[in-house]
């Protein structure tokens, strides 16, 4: 999806002749902008009031995407809401590295992956 901000005026002209003669193609439009903007500024907070909206519009195609975040909805507002961090990953991946050169010169590599999952 094209940010709208970029279209030509021709393009806007023809997407708005599509959207005005398919309300419900407009309306999963304007859900889709919704959920890009929440991503865009990390605003996990509006997500339930978003979830509320796709099904008052009752829109079959955005009700699977629905009730996949139901599954971890937790995990989906905080993905929304925190700002991403690689720090745990960055931990492991050092601590994986100080192993690694302790272990140098010493041993093959089938032990160097027992110290690795035992530490």
């Amino acid at each position: 999806m094209r940010d709208p901000n970029n279209l030509s005026p021709e393009d806007e002209q023809r997407l708005q002749k599509v959207l005005d003669r398919c309300p419900e193609l407009a309306a999963a439009r304007r859900h889709v902008g919704a959920f890009a903007h929440m991503i865009r500024d990390l605003r996990g907070d509006l997500l339930p009031e978003w979830i509320d909206r796709v099904h008052a519009d009752n829109l079959p195609a955005l009700h699977s995407f629905i009730t996949g975040l139901h599954h971890d909805l937790d995990a989906v507002t905080a993905g929304l809401t925190l700002e991403p961090s690689n720090g745990r990953t960055e931990g492991t991946v050092n601590r994986i590295k100080a192993i690694k050169r302790g272990m140098f010169g010493r041993a093959n590599l089938d032990l160097l992956k027992k110290r690795i999952l035992l530490a």
